[in-house]
C-alpha cells in the first residue's frame, strides 16, 4: 500500500511533518493538487489544502500536468525548473497533479493553527 511523508503549514508559517502508512494513507489516493482532505487524517480538526509533493527520486508535482504519471514537459517557468532566461524554456520531467502510490512526499496547507510544540525538557545531572 501506499505511505505518504506530509508536510503540514499553517499561515503562521509553523510546519509539522507526519507518515501516514496503508489504511491512513487511503483517503489521499486520487485527489489532485488544490483540492481538499479532511485534516483527520492526520489528527487535526478542520480541512487540509494539498499544495505540492514529489516522488521518491524527487521529481516535483506540477498542478498543470494532469494525470499521475510522469512526464516531460516544456517549461518556461513555475515548478520544477530552477533559473531560466527570458525567453528561454526547458524539457524537464516532471509528475502529474494526481495522488498515486509512487507519491512519497505531499505538502498541504492547514486552514487553522496547528498545535504548539511541547518545549522539550532539560536533563538534569
Amino acid at each position: 500500500m501506499a505511505t505518504f511523508k506530509v508536510t503540514i503549514s499553517d499561515s503562521a508559517g509553523r510546519s509539522v511533518s507526519k507518515e501516514l502508512k496503508d489504511a491512513d494513507a487511503a483517503p489521499l489516493l486520487g485527489l489532485e493538487l488544490g483540492g481538499e482532505a479532511d485534516a483527520a487524517v492526520a489528527g487535526l480538526e478542520g480541512k487540509l489544502v494539498l499544495t505540492g509533493g514529489s516522488d521518491r527520486s524527487g521529481v516535483p508535482m506540477r498542478r498543470d500536468v494532469h494525470g499521475g504519471a510522469r512526464k516531460r514537459v516544456l517549461l518556461s517557468r513555475g515548478v520544477g525548473l530552477q533559473a531560466a532566461e527570458r525567453g528561454q524554456r526547458v524539457r524537464k520531467l516532471v509528475r502529474g497533479n494526481t495522488i498515486s502510490e509512487e507519491i512519497y512526499q505531499v505538502n498541504c496547507r492547514f486552514d487553522g493553527k496547528l498545535p504548539e510544540a511541547a518545549p522539550a525538557e532539560e536533563k538534569k545531572e
